[in-house]
């Protein structure tokens, strides 16, 4: 399972802001510390401290997991909500990071811009933790990448092909593949691409070889405007039991094959079918569960003991 197998909890961070900001020790680090903390869910390293969460969001997974995985390591978590704060407009963004460093000992941001929680991190003097924004989600590619390296162990060389739109998912997922050997392919119709990344507009021959295909909702929020051209555009790009079938043809990784992942919510029979994500293939609820024990371990490295 190990990237880096000599490495023993020895690398620091201050924000989680981007994958970008990581290092391949760093992200090592993390792992391991995951999986020590999934194997010992109670153990209480953050005694007695704090962390904000603004959610200007929905949330499920994301509230949900921050929320027990602070109770599960013996801290506490204060849920804000867009309109208790309204960062921005009632007060300035450098304002909200000032007086909630004195309070709490970590922020965590659901938002829209990226830019707010750059801010955030800019004018904060405790770590800040991107929970989603509209270009990047670092917590759910960290869960994802963990999830794999659970299933195969030896994840360099692996084929992921991302099924959809280039989101702030599909993005972090990729940054996160490059840095740990994962060759990633994202298969969108014309128009919906991102930058970086290699590009198939053809699923079938896209996912020949995929040891995992991922997928996530075609529309998004703040996206609900575009959803008719979406569901037209991403048509002949649903995850379905023919195209599960091409993959596991064509590649060579143990059985069941390909793995499918999806990091909810599931518009069910859109982009994927029902019985691809009830299959033997599907590690989506795993890969959710992850994220309460990769979440854990990204503020132990924040917040813990320096």
């Amino acid at each position: 399972m190990d990237l880096r197998p000599d490495l023993c909890y020895i690398y620091s961070m201050n924000h989680l802001v981007s994958i970008k900001d990581l290092s391949l020790d760093l992200i090592d680090d993390i792992y391991k510390l995951t999986a020590q903390l999934k194997a010992n869910p109670l153990e209480k390293h953050l005694p007695g401290k704090t962390i904000a969460m603004i959610f200007e969001k929905p949330s499920n997974r994301t509230r949900v997991s921050f929320e027990v995985g602070m109770f599960q390591l013996g801290g506490h978590a204060v849920s804000l909500s867009e309109d208790a704060i309204q960062m921005g407009k009632r007060e300035s963004i450098a304002d909200v990071a000032r007086t909630l460093s004195r309070y709490v000992d970590g922020i965590v941001i659901r938002t829209f811009a990226q830019e707010k929680v750059e801010q955030l991190a800019q004018h904060a003097t405790v770590p800040v933790i991107n929970a989603l924004s509209d270009h990047t989600h670092p917590c759910q590619a960290l869960a994802d990448v963990y999830t794999i390296i659970e299933k195969r162990d030896n994840i360099k060389g692996l084929k992921l092909v991302f099924m959809g739109d280039g989101n702030n998912v599909a993005r972090s997922l990729n940054e996160l593949c490059k840095k740990t050997g994962i060759h990633f392919v994202l298969c969108c119709p014309k128009g919906y691409e991102m930058e970086d990344c290699e590009i198939s507009y053809k699923p079938e021959e896209a996912v020949r070889g995929a040891d995992v295909i991922y997928t996530d909702v075609w529309t998004s929020m703040g996206q609900e405007k575009e959803s008719k051209k979406r569901l037209k555009d991403f048509a002949k790009f649903q995850v379905n039991e023919k195209l599960v079938s091409i993959a596991r043809a064509n590649c060579n990784s143990p059985v069941p094959v390909p793995l499918v992942m999806h990091c909810l919510p599931a518009h069910r029979n859109e982009e994927i079918t029902d019985g691809v994500i009830e299959s033997q293939n599907s590690i989506v609820f795993d890969q959710a569960e992850n994220r309460l024990h990769v979440q854990k371990a990204v503020m132990v490295k924040l917040m813990g003991a320096r």
